[in-house]
């Protein structure tokens, strides 16, 4: 007897592996672009904890960018500025931002100033979070 198995074993398990695949993938789809949205919102919302503390630790003004593929913070050195952190943002995971795009300023005391406030849209597929930073630098993830 021989060992092993014929084209037609091998063929309806491919098959087999094949139908599997295609009904479990668009069920994780749902979950992955959660998972995408959620890391995006809470990044910023990180970002923005660290920001408004740098200012605070260095007494001096910073200022946070938010763009649809990196998150920057900046240092106010005299008349110049100088990055202290960046970081790749939902663009880099696929996610869609959408929202202002402007420097959020925060004084030396912590408290946003000038144009502080505004929002961002992260969205990837059916699934989408909004981020809202208020005037005083309070930030609020809604789903």
């Amino acid at each position: 007897m021989t060992r092993g198995f014929t084209l037609v074993e091998l063929l309806l398990a491919v098959a087999l592996v094949a139908a599997v695949t295609g009904i479990a993938i668009p069920r994780l789809q749902r979950p992955l672009d959660r998972l995408a949205v959620e890391r995006a919102a809470y990044d910023l919302a990180a970002a923005h904890f660290r920001a408004r503390t740098t200012a605070i630790a260095r007494n001096r003004v910073t200022l946070l960018m938010v763009s649809a593929d990196s998150i920057r913070i900046r240092v106010l050195a005299g008349r110049d500025t100088v990055t202290r952190w960046a970081r790749e943002s939902g663009g880099a995971y696929g996610v869609r931002v959408t929202g202002s795009s402007r420097w959020l300023r925060f004084h030396p005391s912590g408290i946003g100033f000038g144009l502080a406030n505004g929002s961002w849209t992260f969205s990837r597929g059916a699934t989408q979070r909004r981020v809202i930073v208020s005037r005083l630098g309070r930030l609020r993830v809604s789903p």
